[in-house]
């Protein structure tokens, strides 16, 4: 069986919407894929149907963007009740920042120049979409400033530039709380990926755990062999289970549906630990 646990729809940062992920999850041979999109559930209905007619499993979820003294942090949160209201409202206030950051960024770079608006990064989402900077990077795509994605986030939209404005973000142990208070599954995304920039210490991530943190997605293309090995091994030592999973963003990114894959027994423990009557779609 091939499960694949962390994927983007156009509700968040990817290209595609929701029914379409798994559309595409069925052609590549998935069994069972979850959508993860950023602070939102908006793709749940339309990923759900999706699954029901084309005979795919699917986890509801979504990814909780989290921050620790300065250093990102993203929560995977498995079949999570969508009504409950605190973690809803903490969504809803990042969702928020969000929005008011991608106008200050916006600000900073057409005041140098740059050629992008926040109607030309509107255009570039949908309607109930999760705005963030890959909403500017394809602003800045489709004005031609950019080649790419990849490009505008090595070069203007990099941490450290000068037109880089933070946002909102719970602490990573508020948001594993909230996740099992909302009878739901916390597992940390590539938790070692210093490759996309700062990660958090083990005693941070032992915090987590202390929490309620269920596991740690350790198969990521975005981690090294050792990488993988050390999310083994902390995983081990504080009694968490592992994931993986590709991160798959459509078109936004190279990752490809099904690169990484979760096993059956640790899905059956995911269901196990959850609480808020939320379930898997089977075929």
């Amino acid at each position: 069986m091939r499960i694949d646990l962390h994927t983007h729809s156009s509700a968040s940062d990817g290209t595609e919407p929701a029914e379409v992920v798994v559309a595409q999850a069925a052609r590549a041979g998935l069994d069972v894929v979850a959508l993860t999109d950023h602070d939102t559930y908006a793709g749940w209905p339309a990923a759900q149907a999706a699954a029901r007619e084309l005979g795919v499993g699917f986890v509801p979820g979504v990814e909780v963007s989290c921050s620790h003294r300065g250093v990102s942090v993203h929560l995977l949160g498995y079949l999570v009740d969508p009504g409950f209201a605190p973690l809803v409202e903490e969504l809803e206030k990042a969702r928020q920042s969000r929005v008011s950051r991608v106008e200050r960024m916006v600000d900073r770079m057409a005041a140098d120049g740059i050629p992008v608006s926040m109607e030309a990064v509107r255009a570039q989402a949908g309607e109930d979409t999760t705005l963030g900077r890959p909403h500017i990077a394809d602003a800045l795509v489709a004005a031609g400033y950019v080649p790419s994605r990849d490009a505008a986030f090595t070069d203007v939209l990099r941490n450290g530039s000068p037109y880089y404005v933070s946002h909102y973000a719970p602490s990573p142990v508020r948001a594993v709380q909230l996740v099992r208070a909302a009878g739901g599954v916390p597992v940390m995304a590539h938790p070692f990926a210093s490759s996309r920039g700062r990660t958090v210490d083990d005693d941070v991530i032992a915090a987590m755990a202390q929490a309620g943190l269920a596991g740690l997605e350790a198969e990521h293309r975005d981690h090294t062999d050792d990488q993988r090995d050390h999310a083994r091994a902390l995983a081990a030592q504080l009694g968490l289970f592992t994931t993986g999973a590709s991160d798959y963003h459509g078109a936004g990114k190279p990752n490809r549906l099904g690169e990484n894959t979760t096993s059956p027994e640790v899905l059956a423990e995911i269901e196990r630990q959850a609480t808020s009557g939320v379930e898997v779609v089977r075929p």
